[in-house]
């Protein structure tokens, strides 16, 4: 891990969690002007809660019960007053961009405070997926123009008996499903084959947008990077790469096929696609491959005990039809 990366990340941490606080002040006061009962009530509630905070430290025989039920009135008028001004109790609440570490970047884990999603997420992304990923925000499921592929069902010329548009709906489907059904643990991963140009890029964004929106962790690499980058980490004794490629949820593989293979290569790579079958420790992993190679080269370029994997545990979908590039 990159220690200068990190403490930029957290001191943006510290930033957002300041301007969480301002944005509060301003949304207080902007409420309170308009509907000054909601600052009294505001003010007869911390009054209250420090009084039952006092008569339980002290220990003294205060009517805590008629405080809490005047407690109850209070946030119940509260409530009705923000709802006619067409708002809700968040409204009067600090707002999160990370619900889950209060935007601190660490949470409390099985009795040990570790690293937020949304912190790794934003380390992978600065040292990883930054040259591979594309537009997450142009490349979703929602955007996904079907009509870019060509509704002729040409078996000579395609290999298939039904039309590039129908397996690519076919496809984009089992591509949200997999999004929607990524906790199952019987669920497979998903190999792509194809040509370039032919939507493989952009499901698998697709796909990485909507994950992140969920809170899951993703890592996209190409495979010749990848084990470049694995084999030059591991001679110099770091093993935070590889870590990273073992646990994150979603790790996407591009480009599978176009690395120069070598028997260390090799070892790493089954490693990686094995290990992450294992769900290690309870934990879902996933994995996303894309490659130009059909299933025989798949066969011809790496040994039987790899492309069992594939074959077993993965969907495999072959992308077919024309380059789309030159339709956009």
């Amino acid at each position: 891990m990159n220690n200068v990366i990190l403490k930029q990340l957290l001191n943006e941490y510290e930033q957002t969690r300041l301007q969480n606080i301002k944005d509060l002040d301003s949304r207080k006061k902007e409420i309170y002007s308009k509907n000054p009962r909601l600052e009294e009530i505001e003010k007869e509630l911390n009054l209250a809660s420090i009084t039952i905070a006092k008569s339980a430290l002290l220990k003294t025989n205060s009517d805590t019960k008629k405080m809490q039920e005047k407690i109850e009135r209070l946030k119940l008028e509260r409530e009705n007053l923000l709802k006619g001004m067409g708002k809700d109790l968040s409204y009067l609440s600090l707002q999160y961009k990370c619900n889950n570490c209060k935007d601190t970047g660490y949470v409390f884990h099985n009795s040990q405070t570790v690293m937020c999603n949304c912190l790794k997420q934003k380390l992978f992304d600065l040292e990883f997926n930054k040259a591979n990923i594309g537009n997450l925000s142009k490349d979703t499921f929602e955007n996904f123009n079907i009509n870019l592929f060509s509704n002729e069902i040409n078996k000579e010329k395609y290999e298939s008996n039904i039309s590039p548009r129908e397996n690519m709906e076919d496809i984009k489907a089992s591509c949200l499903k997999f999004t929607q059904d990524f906790d199952n643990p019987d669920g497979k991963n998903l190999l792509f084959s194809g040509s370039t140009g032919l939507g493989k890029t952009y499901l698998s964004n697709a796909i990485v947008s909507k994950l992140l929106e969920k809170g899951y962790t993703v890592l996209y690499q190409t495979a010749p990077v990848m084990l470049d980058t694995l084999i030059s980490k591991m001679f110099k004794n770091d093993s935070s790469f590889s870590e990273n490629l073992l646990n994150v949820d979603l790790l996407v593989i591009d480009d599978l096929g176009t690395e120069t293979m070598n028997s260390m290569k090799f070892t790493e790579l089954y490693k990686i696609i094995n290990t992450r079958l294992l769900n290690q420790n309870g934990k879902i992993t996933k994995t996303i491959i894309s490659t130009n190679l059909d299933l025989q080269g798949l066969y011809n370029t790496y040994d039987e005990r790899l492309v069992s994997r594939f074959i077993g545990h993965y969907d495999i979908y072959r992308f077919f039809g024309d380059d789309i590039r030159f339709k956009i």
